[in-house]
Formats: structure tokens, C-alpha cells, sequence
């Protein structure tokens, strides 16, 4: 099995900062991409950020500048360092990464449990 737990989510003021974390723990070989989600309530699930393993980044233009994802490999962990937080980023954010469980297998995609993080003042 393969485990994905989020923490680091909260409350936070306008033009504040939080940062997440995604680890992954159980059966793995190696981990592929990894992304970040976020939900807002009556909206669709929307990309954040990603990460491949060769380390190549995308972000949402609605957070380009201010989000940075990144990923310890050593650790199966990523994190996603929230600054100049928005009302507008308020949602529940949601870890993702593709799986290698064994070395003859290809790899799954699996999902975290979220967490909330609300800006406002």
C-alpha cells in the first residue's frame, strides 16, 4: 500500500505564508510526478503546481510568482511554499504523485486526504 498525508495546511491573514508538505510512505520504489490540487467549495478540482522526477516545473498562472513546489526525493516528500497568500487561494489543497511500487511494475497514481487552507483577515 501507499500513503499520501498532507499537513502544514490553516488560517492565515491576506499576504501571509504557509507551507505545505506530501509524504509518501509504504510500498515504493520510485515516485514520478508529483502535483499539487486545490478544491474550492462549488468548484472544480484545478491544478496548482508539478513536479517531474527530471525536476521540470509548471505552475497555474493564478500562482505563478508567489507558489514554489519542490520535492525531496530522499524523503518521498514535496512541499508547496505558499507566499503572499489571497482570499482567493482559500480551498482544500490535495497532494498527487504516480507510484513505482516494484521495479518491474509500472507506475499508479494516488491521492492525499487534503487540507484546508483559508486566507482571510
Amino acid at each position: 500500500q501507499v500513503q499520501l498525508v498532507e499537513s502544514g495546511g490553516g488560517l492565515v491573514q491576506p499576504g501571509g505564508s504557509l507551507r505545505l508538505s506530501c509524504a509518501a510512505s509504504g510500498s515504493i520504489f520510485s515516485i514520478g510526478a508529483m502535483a499539487w490540487y486545490r478544491q474550492a467549495p462549488e468548484k472544480q478540482r484545478e491544478l496548482v503546481a508539478s513536479i517531474l522526477g527530471s525536476g521540470s516545473i509548471n505552475y497555474a498562472d493564478s500562482v505563478k510568482g508567489r507558489f514554489t513546489i519542490s520535492r525531496d526525493n530522499a524523503k518521498n516528500t514535496a512541499y508547496l511554499q505558499m507566499n503572499s497568500l489571497k482570499p482567493e487561494d482559500t480551498a482544500v489543497y490535495y497532494c498527487n504523485a504516480d507510484v513505482r511500487k516494484y521495479v518491474s511494475s509500472s507506475a499508479s497514481n494516488y491521492w492525499g486526504q487534503g487540507t484546508q487552507v483559508t486566507v482571510s483577515s
